[in-house]
Order: structure tokens, then sequence, then C-alpha cells
């Protein structure tokens, strides 16, 4: 080997050696391509071009073409030809052949090689333009070659890594989502197994207190017998009163920390809704308050426990009565959506309840209420819970207090 070709074959070794993806970015290692190989062949302009469809964008330039990665049309152009011939393509004076496609403004001699993966997929090309008239040798085309080979490894291997990385974000997003979903039903376990232990503990006390509560209400009914005086027949009737609501207060615990058990069966909800304004019609908190209902026309049916759903309509509206101001309607809303659920809207006109509280009145032995027992709510949010539902609440010196209750028209209930 003559000392020219010697040295000629140590540059290129020198650049390639140089050459190293994995110490920097793709558009670093294409721009040290294309730089290279306006070195080794002496040319005025090489770039590399990224071809999809019938575009091809400039991924690396020997020249400053702005910040921007310029995209142009790709039929028509020399570029063009070289895709689809899929092999090596040298003109040394285009002006001599006009039919392999028009180079760039200025330039008359082009060099192109595609981009071509092992599996034979051609990604882009690398372009060599001069402005004046001029040869290709073998060794030139060789070398351009050789660069297109390492330009096309690299970019093939840089969509595989980007299809690793967004195959790693979407497993991590699910990973994550499944995680969370784990931890809900983890939650939801301990939760019930807690209720469950609370449920049987509370049953416990419960049957413990009423019977010395019942031996008690039997003495006081017992004086109601008897002629007192009138501060000893007060005294009396507090206590009665007090035994009544500390009976209840038990029933209440009871309910609220036993698992809730839904028999399950289709019904008209329209009617249900019916049937409770003429129950609650005869309660004095309704005397002056009429309920108004918005329902559909058509009857609305799902599937749910008709009795523990009653017990939740009737303590909402019922609770609707007490704040709301005398002689303003409370308005219950019947809606249905294409999506598969109903909503009921119960709204009443009154003072509003201050945003700290909203969260807290399904908190058991929360009441706002003098003399509440504070389960009320807290029992019918479980029971919407069961039933795969939500309670919301919004309250504002505008608006007005809203109970809106979401229901799936076939419910499963929470095992």
């Amino acid at each position: 080997m003559n000392p020219q070709c010697w040295n000629e074959s140590q540059r290129i070794l020198s650049i390639l050696a140089s050459l190293s993806y994995r110490s920097g970015n793709l558009q670093d290692y294409l721009q040290a391509i294309a730089h290279g190989v306006s070195q080794l062949i002496a040319s005025d302009w090489s770039v590399v071009t990224l071809c999809d469809d019938d575009h091809e964008r400039v991924l690396a330039s020997t020249l400053d073409l702005g910040d921007e990665e310029p995209i142009y049309i790709l039929h028509g152009t020399i570029t063009h030809r070289v895709v689809q011939l899929g092999q090596a393509l040298w003109v040394e004076d285009v002006r001599h052949y006009p039919d392999f496609g028009e180079p760039p403004e200025g330039y008359l001699a082009y060099l192109g090689v595609p981009l071509c993966t092992p599996q034979g997929k051609i990604l882009g090309t690398i372009c060599s333009f001069n402005m004046q008239p001029r040869q290709y040798r073998n060794e030139e085309i060789q070398i351009v070659e050789l660069f297109a080979e390492r330009a096309a490894t690299a970019i093939d291997n840089y969509a595989l890594y980007q299809i690793q990385q967004e195959f790693n974000s979407r497993l991590e997003a699910e990973i994550k989502t499944r995680t969370t979903q784990l931890e809900a039903a983890q939650a939801q376990l301990l939760e019930q197994a807690r209720l469950v232990a609370i449920g049987e503990f509370a049953a416990m006390i419960v049957h413990e207190l009423r019977n010395p509560l019942t031996t008690i209400k039997m003495g006081l009914n017992y004086f109601c017998k008897l002629t007192l005086p009138p501060s000893s027949q007060e005294r009396l009737t507090l206590a009665l009163e007090e035994s009544k609501r500390l009976e209840m207060l038990l029933s209440e615990i009871l309910l609220y920390a036993k698992p809730q058990i839904l028999n399950q069966e289709p019904f008209d909800m329209s009617a249900l809704g019916l049937e409770l304004t003429h129950i609650l019609e005869d309660l004095p908190e309704t005397e002056d308050k009429p309920i108004l209902w918005k329902m559909p026309p058509q009857p609305v049916i799902i599937t749910g426990d008709r009795d523990k759903l009653k017990q939740v309509f009737f303590n909402l509206i019922q609770n609707a009565c007490e704040a709301g101001t005398p002689y303003q309607p409370i308005t219950c809303q019947l809606q249905t959506d294409r999506e598969g659920w109903i909503r009921v809207s119960i709204h009443n006109v009154g003072s509003p309840i201050p945003p700290e509280d909203i969260p807290k009145l399904t908190q058991p032995f929360y009441s706002r209420k003098p003399g509440g027992t504070g389960l009320g709510l807290a029992i019918v949010d479980r029971i919407i819970a069961a039933h795969r539902g939500q309670l919301t609440i919004s309250s504002s010196e505008e608006e007005g207090t809203t109970v809106l209750v979401t229901l799936p028209w076939e419910s499963t209930p929470v095992k």
C-alpha cells in the first residue's frame, strides 16, 4: 500500500474511531458523520436526511440551516431517486442528467447513498453536493457507504430505543395504575375487616347496654303512673327522652357498624320518589316546605336495595327540609345519562354549609344539628358506596345547598 493510500485509510479510521453514538445524542452523532463525509471526500455541502412517506427531513448538515430541522417534499428530487433505487447515485454534472431529479440550487455535482438497515429498510440518505462539476472515485463512494451504514445503524437503534422508552413508560404507568388499584383493594379489604370487627364489637356493646337500658325504661315508665310534683314530672320526662335518644343512638351505631348486605331487585326510582313525597308530607319538618320532583316522563328502572335506598332519600330530603328556609320548596330532580348512571339531586334554599364542614358531614358522630347523633349521613354514605355510587354535597350563599346521589343503573354490591 502506497503512503498516500495508507494516510487516507488512517484518516478514515481516525474519523470512524471518533464517532461514538453512546457518548452523545443522535443529533451530534449524525452531525459528526456529515462533517466526516465532507472532510474525506472534499464536498461543499453534506447532509443526512430522514425520508418518510413523501417528505425528507434534514437531520444533520455541514451548513447552518437554522434552529429547526428543514422538511422538504421528496418527490422529484435527486434524493427521491436514491431512495427509489436503493443504491448509491452520483452525478458529475446535473445539467447533463436532468432526468435524475432536481438538485439544491447552486450545486452541480452530487453523490447520494441510501441509509439502509440490515433488514433492507431504507431510512434516508447521506447526500454530498459540490458547486462545480466533479467525478467521484470508487474509494469516495465506498467511504460514504461506510458512513451511511453507521448512520443507518444509529437511526435504527435510536428508533428501537424510542420504542423501548415508550414501552417502558407505558409499563411504568400500568404498574402505577395496577399498584394503586391493588392498594385500594387492599385498603378496602382492611376497611371491611375493620368494619366487621367494629360491627361484632358494637353488637356486643349494644346488646350489653340495651338490657340495663330496658330495665331503666321500665322503671321510668312505672313512675309515669304516679302523681308527681311538677318538678319531678319534668325530670321524669327528660329522663324518658334521654333514654329514647340513647336507644336510637345504639340502633344507629349497630346499623352503621354492620356490613351493608344488599337485597337487590329492579324497581322504579320514579315511583319511589313519589312514595317518599307522600310519607314526608305528614312530617312537621315539611309543613311549610313543599317537595317538588322533576322526573323523566318514562319510568326509571334501576337495580338496587329498594328499602335501603328509600332510607337514603328519606334522610336526605328530611335533612333538606330541616335546613331549608320556610315556604321555599325542596327541589328533587331525577336524571339519567347514556353512560348508565342515574343522578338524584336534592336542593334547598337556606344557610350555606361552610366549605370546611362539608368533608366532615359523612364522618361518624359529626353533626351540625343540636341533639343529632352524627350517624345519619355516615350511614347514607355507606349505603350509597355499597351500591357503587357516590354522594356529593355543594353549598353556597347564592345557590343554596345541593346533595347529589349518583348511582349505576345496575349496581354490583361491595362484597
